[in-house]
């Protein structure tokens, strides 16, 4: 498989050490120095591109995908106020756009048992919801891209909580997500449902980055066959 990434740090790095280990030739590797070379591209020498940019490139950088018709596993957050662009120039030219805030199989199930316990504690009024999530340092968007994937469910499946901040609220139908950046932390989500006698909290605590890359190359592997706009519900057959 040809594949050509877009960003180059900590994740790109990883993606493209696990892409050549399971065989794959990275055709192309772009990242601010050399942003104009995308423009230049034959795309029919591309498979796949797999977007890990920077939220302010990463709009730019699918859409001059979209329109050459390269496929495009995206994982980058803090742009999707434009994500319908983009699913509209996918759908106009029979592309195929994947995305997902977070590529890790565990979170993802992760993201399932946070559906699943957001239904069941609509039921119970007294247990109010909240929401810890901690990244590394250098991460640059506040709350995570999981963080409000996993608020966003939270609020369809209990019609209590009406929205989210990303700080400490008095109103008890709005999800707080408290956010914080330390060290080197890959990355770890915590819900919790308080009342006045107990708690229930459900976490997810990555250990490393690779987790998130062989994820995001697994469904560049599978996104070869595929058209349309696709979800990880798609790639796990949830």
């Amino acid at each position: 498989m040809n594949i050509l990434i877009l960003g180059y740090g900590k994740m790109g790095r990883s993606i493209e050490k696990i892409a050549t280990d399971r065989g794959h030739n990275i055709v192309e590797i772009i990242d601010l120095g050399n942003i104009d070379i995308l423009d230049s591209l034959e795309p029919d020498k591309i498979d796949v591109a797999i977007e890990f940019s920077q939220p302010d490139a990463a709009f730019e950088n699918i859409m001059k995908c979209m329109t050459k018709g390269i496929k495009v596993v995206s994982g980058t957050t803090g742009w999707l106020d434009k994500k319908q662009v983009i699913e509209d120039a996918c759908k106009k030219n029979n592309g195929s756009f994947f995305y997902a805030s977070n590529y890790s199989i565990g979170v993802n199930l992760f993201l399932q048992l946070n559906k699943y316990l957001a239904r069941i504690m609509s039921d119970y009024p007294q247990y109010i919801p909240e929401m810890t999530e901690i990244h590394h340092t250098e991460k640059k968007d506040a709350p995570s891209g999981t963080a409000i994937t996993l608020a966003e469910d939270l609020i369809l499946e209990n019609s209590a909580i009406k929205g989210w901040e990303n700080q400490a609220v008095e109103d008890k139908n709005t999800l707080a997500i408290t956010s914080k950046r330390e060290g080197m932390v890959p990355g770890t989500h915590s819900l919790r449902y308080i009342s006045d006698i107990d708690q229930i909290e459900i976490t997810h605590e990555a250990f490393g980055r690779e987790g998130f890359a062989l994820g995001a190359v697994m469904v560049a592997e599978w996104i070869i066959n595929q058209t349309g706009l696709l979800s990880m519900n798609d790639f796990l057959k949830i």
